[in-house]
């Protein structure tokens, strides 16, 4: 790479690269230098860039790779808001180029059809609210990316992902934690992660906030420094869920009831894949007072209307649980637990019954705990004067639940529970 490097303070730098060094991952020798090898993740944008920028600066050897999931062209996808389109492809491959790296793309679209499109679709047939981003971090990116990563025999795969990985020596587990910019943590999408995968991973970016990330790529003239970030579900370009669906698999949506609490009926719904818990607008019912969609029976094919205040409640349970930082739950243990990615964390309790499903209880009765999301716990405690949190991530009973346990933030302030 040609040009001034833009060199972080050297503490920082030495954080970054033994937050990369855990156990688990083969170190070679080369000219008596201890290097491994890694696989960056590019998805065309500034983050996993700039990810790529502090490995090589680390001193490992790097080659980049973009998934390739599908044409977004082909459904009138704007390069600004998505991920992974052709234009993506060029920004990763110029990015490569300038560090002088090697750069693939990875086919992934029948496994992308699959695991990410089909579930999707599924989903909201079954009356959940889903969220395809995590599908593909579970399936394809710390999956399949982590075989494509075996099969090259390298060493360990780096993303762009705001959050933090760290290995307990005195538990013998790998702890994932929050970012330090708070505004950009991506902890809660990262739930899904098992040892196994944690031990082959590294979030560079875990320590930096976004606008330094974008200083570095802007210093190293990175094409993607002033990218925005994708914010919409890449195959779906214009939000309308309930259009591709009946698009992708050929079929209108059955029209069905709306019913209120009590089972009274109220009208005619479009087909309960038009409709997620919580919305109110576009339900076509004249009344009194706003109606909220309270609940949707996927079995009766009816869509249940009620007020803003019939959309609390204080409990849900959660199966299939993957715990990170501990073997189990068994004793009810205070936290704070968020119901979605940008809902803020809440005051609760969690524990674990013998046949293995976690019980959340939260002190206030929280809006809209949906199924098909994933609620992910957090567990603060003092240590070293910092704050180290303890994140289960959890997914409600009933919609294909999946959960995990990492850490949170440790910053140097005191917060009374």
């Amino acid at each position: 790479m040609s040009g001034a490097k833009y060199l972080l303070p050297l503490t920082f730098i030495n954080k970054i690269i033994i937050n990369n060094n855990i156990p688990g991952n083969r170190i070679i020798e080369q000219d008596g230098i201890k290097m491994r090898k890694a696989i960056i993740a590019m998805s065309g944008g500034v983050d996993s860039s700039v990810a790529a920028l502090l490995t090589k600066e680390s001193g490992d050897e790097c080659i980049g790779a973009t998934m390739k999931l599908y044409h977004n062209e082909d459904i009138g996808v704007k390069r600004e808001n998505t991920c992974c389109s052709l234009d993506d492809v060029e920004d990763a491959r110029s990015v490569c180029y300038r560090m002088g790296i090697k750069y693939y793309v990875f086919n992934f679209s029948e496994r992308f059809k699959e695991d990410v499109m089909d579930r999707f679709v599924d989903a909201y047939e079954h009356g959940c609210t889903p969220n395809p981003c995590i599908d593909c971090n579970r399936y394809l990116k710390f999956d399949k990316m982590l075989q494509r990563m075996r099969e090259l025999e390298y060493d360990y795969i780096v993303t762009g992902h705001y959050a933090r990985i760290e290995y307990d020596e005195e538990k013998g587990r790998y702890l994932l934690k929050k970012a330090v910019d708070d505004t950009k943590d991506q902890s809660y999408v990262l739930y899904m992660l098992t040892q196994e995968q944690l031990a082959h991973i590294s979030l560079p970016l875990g320590g930096l906030r976004k606008t330094e990330v974008r200083e570095i790529a802007e210093k190293n003239g990175f094409v993607n420094a002033r990218k925005h970030d994708s914010q919409d579900i890449c195959f779906v370009p214009d939000g309308d869920y309930a259009k591709f669906i009946e698009q992708y698999t050929g079929r209108k949506s059955k029209p069905g009831e709306f019913v209120d609490t009590e089972g009274n009926v109220l009208g005619k719904h479009k087909g309960i894949i038009h409709y997620t818990l919580g919305q109110r607008r576009g339900l076509g019912i004249p009344a009194a007072s706003r109606l909220y969609v309270c609940e949707i029976s996927p079995k009766l094919n009816q869509v249940v209307l009620g007020s803003n205040e019939d959309l609390f409640h204080s409990e849900l349970t959660a199966a299939k649980v993957n715990l990170i930082s501990c073997e189990s739950l068994k004793e009810p243990m205070r936290l704070k637990a968020k119901i979605r990615y940008r809902h803020p964390e809440q005051d609760a309790v969690a524990w674990q019954t013998e046949d293995g499903v976690l019980h959340v209880r939260f002190d206030k009765p929280q809006r809209a705990i949906t199924r098909g999301q994933a609620v992910v716990l957090y567990r603060q405690d003092c240590f070293k004067n910092q704050l180290v949190g303890t994140l289960f991530c959890l997914i409600f009973a009933n919609c294909f639940a999946l959960k995990c346990f990492c850490n949170l933030n440790d910053r140097h302030i005191v917060i009374n529970y």
